[in-house]
């Protein structure tokens, strides 16, 4: 990891160098491949107060890159809000990695699926008619199907089931 320490209308001290390279290096620990890390440091005097600001520029491998900003009166205590978001930015990140969510499945190839002409089979098109809830429940009756979605006499979207109790429900 890069690191690199700026300081905006403040002469940075060595203890404050050492406690942002202390804080940086508990963000490897979330293996990710921190390409370079940048902060910069900045005393603010608008009206008339004092305080600093604190950005984390963090630049990942193969993902965007991170922006942390953090204002305080206190230039350690903005430090370590920083560090601190940061490490939730970075814990999330990694979270989406390791969870199936962000891994690709393994078992799935990433071949063509050929279809032949002869596997398709034409079928007639269905007018969307309204229909009465009686006329569902026979259609649902006669194709042996677990459930039927229909629109009814109203335009409303519903849904005819079988039950495990062999009656009929309706949505």
């Amino acid at each position: 990891m890069n690191l690199s320490i700026t300081g905006k209308q403040l002469e940075l001290t060595n203890p404050i160098k050492e406690y942002i390279e202390e804080a940086a290096d508990s963000l490897s620990k979330y293996n990710l491949d921190i390409i370079s890390l940048r902060v910069i440091v900045a005393a603010d005097e608008k009206s008339a107060k004092r305080g600093f600001n604190v950005d984390f520029i963090i630049n990942l491998a193969k993902k965007e890159t991170v922006v942390i900003k953090q204002k305080d009166k206190d230039l350690y205590a903005a430090v370590d809000l920083a560090i601190d978001r940061a490490k939730k930015v970075l814990r999330r990140t990694h979270d989406k990695i390791i969870t199936l969510k962000g891994k690709k499945d393994s078992t799935q190839s990433e071949t063509n699926i050929i279809i032949d002409a002869d596997e398709i089979i034409p079928m007639e098109l269905e007018l969307y008619k309204p229909l009465e809830i009686e006329e569902a429940l026979e259609k649902l009756k006669d194709s042996g199907m677990q459930f039927y979605v229909f629109n009814d006499i109203d335009a409303k979207m519903r849904v005819i089931y079988k039950r495990s109790d062999n009656k009929f429900g309706l949505y």
